[in-house]
């Protein structure tokens, strides 16, 4: 790294430097384009199947099947990219996912669409998704010159993501769900054309063939124990905001509020935007895997005490205050993935963390239908506190088994393997 591009930024980096970095606005803003189909798709995906197949269960186990899909081939996906590089490994996966919701919108049309072509389509367009948040997260990692500025990519990152997944639903809502899977699969097919086009995309060098076993090996060894300590945190914070949406509307349902269910999740978003923007301020003396721990058990504190609100007003209060910590855990956690993942698997480190959130979000939506029909609602609230809890005593072990040193050592050694694939200052003016 040049001395001269260290000089360009500034001492104590703003959210201004993350987008002076070159082309990080060109390649964030189309990520960001392409990932607003994930916020629309799921919905749509529900919606427009329940109709063509005249019931709710046919449509969300269709639904189900994509998402479960998804999760499952997520590593496979990305070790895809991490093979062929950004533009041949995301473009030979946008395009067929592309095409395959544009083939699921025409069969919904129909008036009695087969139900073995509507699943063929579902597993499908579910194996294909492009991995453009872990690619767009190991991207930054290869533009940001060090860990400070990384952590407030990461926190703008996460941030967007959360209003993504807001705003999503309400464009549903504005081209009907069939309009939206064609908008879903046309979104992700331009962005990723314009992300794979930018100059940054060349950053991250294809993996050497030889090298596929020896990093899958490393994944489960010490070097991977950062990878481990994310994917926990991940489950954890996952499963609890799983259990969270279905207690909400309970709550509201038994004070015959049920309308005011949006106005309490619009407010945990808020709280996580607000506090994912905070917390990227903060110059940290401690390693994103030794802060881990310490977030995960705030956030089940917080969650606690969900469990005596007597009122939705006083709930909504504290489902934001929750919602506070949940971007800086996901971008604690993705930064602990890519700054000690093996070399040459950096999308596939950050796909871990996006797999354990959906699989955690999974499980304990599942959970939490069981519970909540046979236990009272605060019991449920400090029920759900416990993943967090235990994710963080997992997070802790799990750093433990490499201890404090090995993992300090470990984040030095990862960070550079990095920075070798970073242009010095004289090549980035190039690529300009």
């Amino acid at each position: 790294m040049s001395t001269s591009r260290q000089a360009a930024l500034p001492p104590a980096p703003s959210y201004a430097a993350v987008f002076r970095l070159p082309h990080a606005r060109r390649t964030f803003g189309a990520a960001l384009f392409g990932r607003l189909g994930y916020g629309v798709v799921s919905l749509s995906l529900v919606l427009s199947l329940t109709h063509a197949t005249g019931s709710l269960s046919g449509g969300g186990l269709l639904a189900t099947l994509f998402g479960t899909v998804s999760v499952l081939l997520g590593p496979a996906r990305a070790a895809l990219v991490d093979r062929w590089g950004a533009r041949r490994g995301l473009t030979a996966l946008a395009l067929p996912f592309a095409t395959a919701l544009f083939a699921l919108a025409a069969a919904v049309r129909e008036s009695a669409p087969p139900l073995w072509l509507l699943t063929v389509l579902s597993g499908a367009a579910g194996s294909l998704c492009p991995p453009l948040g872990p690619k767009m997260r190991a991207l930054w990692n290869a533009l940001t010159p060090d860990e400070a500025l990384l952590q407030r990519a990461f926190s703008v990152d996460t941030v967007a993501e959360e209003l993504i997944f807001l705003g999503g639903p309400l464009l549903v809502v504005a081209v009907h769900p069939t309009g939206g899977l064609v908008l879903s699969g046309a979104l992700i097919g331009c962005g990723t054309l314009v992300m794979v086009s930018s100059p940054a995309a060349r950053l991250l060098a294809p993996r050497a063939k030889d090298a596929g076993v020896r990093v899958r090996l490393r994944l489960f060894c010490a070097n991977g124990a950062g990878v481990r300590r994310a994917a926990y945190a991940a489950a954890g914070i996952g499963c609890c905001l799983g259990g969270i949406d279905l207690y909400v509307i309970a709550f509201a349902d038994r004070q015959h509020h049920p309308s005011a269910v949006g106005w309490i999740l619009a407010a945990q978003s808020a709280g996580s935007a607000l506090g994912g923007l905070l917390y990227g301020r903060i110059s940290w003396r401690l390693t994103p895997g030794e802060r881990l721990p310490r977030l995960l058990a705030v956030l089940a504190a917080l969650l606690a005490g969900t469990a005596a609100a007597p009122s939705l007003p006083v709930l909504g209060v504290c489902v934001a205050a929750v919602g506070t910590l949940m971007a800086p855990i996901l971008s604690t956690a993705y930064l602990s993935a890519a700054a000690t993942a093996p070399e040459g698997a950096a999308t596939r480190a950050t796909t871990w963390v996006n797999s354990a959130v959906n699989a955690g979000s999974s499980s304990g939506g599942a959970l939490a239908s069981l519970l909540v029909a046979r236990l009272p609602l605060p019991l449920c609230f400090l029920l759900a506190a416990v993943a967090p809890l235990l994710a963080a005593v997992a997070v802790g072990a799990a750093g433990q088994a490499v201890g404090p040193l090995g993992a300090a050592r470990l984040i030095r050694v990862a960070m550079p393997s990095y920075r070798t694939t970073r242009p010095s200052a004289s090549k980035s003016s190039s690529l300009r």
